[in-house]
């Protein structure tokens, strides 16, 4: 089963990459597709889009874009939409995650920057989570959708050096130790995007199923 990966964030897809690789041997006996999944990235196909996040849900930002990839592509497409939720600031930046800091061109080092600058005057701890939702379009554009959580906190100093966006600032609070000083098998197992593509087997399963059955 070929599988798109509606993304052309490198460290998005290395990661997903990485979890399915980590999911196989764990999962393979349950989850047949498995064996046969391929998956296909947006440089594979040389297909590039630029997709307006201007739904009001992940779900629907993730729906956006896995159509966008679904239609360019007719290949079963996988895409998410993820954000960091902080308690304190009523959830923001949520679905903002990716373009919260304010100046054109932010960096991920710009946004967590923007982020501790909104937090030094209110207390701590600073409780927060990461959210994903997995959108997959199946051969007939049918969506599904499976979610993830993963709770922490966030800390004013980054931490460790593995992992992409507001990694270095969020801390596990029960392991003591940030998304980047974690090894990405360690991520693999714990992330929220790690636990929605974990929550999607079921439904890619059901997908695979009906694939062999046409």
């Amino acid at each position: 089963m070929r599988l798109l990966i509606a993304s052309q964030n490198p460290g998005k897809i290395k990661e997903i990459q990485a979890i399915f690789k980590a999911i196989k041997p764990l999962a393979g006996k349950r989850f047949s597709f498995l064996e046969d999944l391929e998956l296909v990235t947006t440089n594979d196909l040389d297909i590039h889009i630029d997709v307006d996040e201007t739904g009001q849900s992940y779900a629907e930002n993730a729906a956006l874009k896995v159509l966008a990839f679904y239609k360019a592509s007719k290949l079963i497409t996988l895409a998410d939409d993820s954000g960091l939720e902080v308690s304190i600031l009523d959830g923001a930046p949520g679905l903002h995650s990716a373009r919260y800091a304010p100046q054109p061109g932010a960096t991920d080092a710009d946004r967590r920057a923007y982020l501790l600058q909104q937090l030094e005057c209110l207390p701590r701890p600073w409780g927060a989570r990461f959210h994903c939702t997995v959108a997959v379009a199946d051969r007939e554009g049918v969506l599904h959708y499976a979610e993830g959580n993963c709770p922490g906190e966030i800390i004013p100093e980054e931490r460790g050096t593995h992992g992409f966006g507001y990694d270095p600032i969020f801390l596990l609070t029960e392991l003591g130790r940030t998304m980047a000083e974690m090894s990405m098998a360690e991520k693999n197992q714990l992330s929220h995007r790690a636990r929605a593509l974990q929550a999607s087997l079921p439904m890619l399963q059901e997908i695979y199923e009906m694939e062999k059955r046409t």
